[in-house]
């Protein structure tokens, strides 16, 4: 059995080691690129497909 030793006092390798696995995992995408648009500004874009959805359904 292993003594407990606070966190405090192990070694900043120890320490690393721990957080890191403490972290979870994003299972292979990026969050950062997951940002929620705008609906209220101005896209080009999208009234570009509005128009031809609207084209397309006449």
């Amino acid at each position: 059995m292993q003594t407990f030793i606070p966190l405090e006092k192990r070694s900043k390798k120890e320490q690393k080691a721990y957080h890191r696995m403490q972290r979870g995992t994003w299972h292979g995408f990026d969050p950062v690129t997951r940002v929620v648009r705008n609906g209220k500004a101005y896209d080009r874009n999208r009234e570009k497909r509005s128009l031809r959805a609207a084209e397309n359904n006449c």
